[in-house]
């Protein structure tokens, strides 16, 4: 691949593509996304949540949807300031106490402590490609289940159409 096809894959920048592509085909590589059906998914989900490679860190208002992450005891959100200190960061946005702790403990570094290395490159990317092995997303793109992989990242189908527009010009590129 080249840093023009994540580009069109993702919908990010040249100059954003140019620094992730190493960084994206070595995790997927670690995590066995190595077909062009679970590739062309995974990037397209990472190139919607990420807007194109761009926001490693959620954006913080906070807005009233945020103020809900504090006390979520589903997340791990114990402690006052949980919701703020553990909010969506990585290509896929993990959020919450518990999640960061899981995602720290498969990738052998302490994200309770250092919450913000997920907002690095390296561990944006491969804590995206962890969670897409981990749930089972390879197995659901190769059953070309986009619709089930969106909820199981979202939650929902929030931007569906721009997450299927990216698959299938991330399918273009790895034909």
């Amino acid at each position: 691949m080249t840093p023009q096809d994540l580009s069109h894959a993702t919908g990010a920048r040249i100059d954003r593509a140019m620094t992730f592509l190493p960084i994206i085909e070595a995790a997927m590589a670690e995590f066995d996304i190595n077909t062009p059906q679970r590739q062309a998914s995974f990037l397209a989900q990472i190139g919607h949540e990420s807007g194109g490679l761009h926001w490693l860190v959620e954006l913080w208002g906070p807005t009233p949807a945020q103020v809900r992450y504090e006390g979520r005891a589903d997340l791990g959100n114990t402690e006052p300031d949980d919701g703020y200190r553990y909010r969506g960061r990585g290509l896929i946005q993990t959020t919450g106490r518990n999640n960061y702790k899981l995602t720290g403990e498969a990738l052998g570094i302490d994200l309770i402590t250092e919450p913000e290395h997920l907002g690095e490159p390296e561990f944006a990317a491969r804590s995206a490609a962890w969670f897409w092995q981990a749930h089972g997303l390879n197995e659901l793109a190769d059953a070309g289940d986009f619709v089930r992989i969106t909820r199981r990242i979202n939650g929902g189908t929030n931007g569906l159409p721009e997450r299927l527009a990216l698959f299938s010009a991330a399918s273009e590129v790895l034909a």
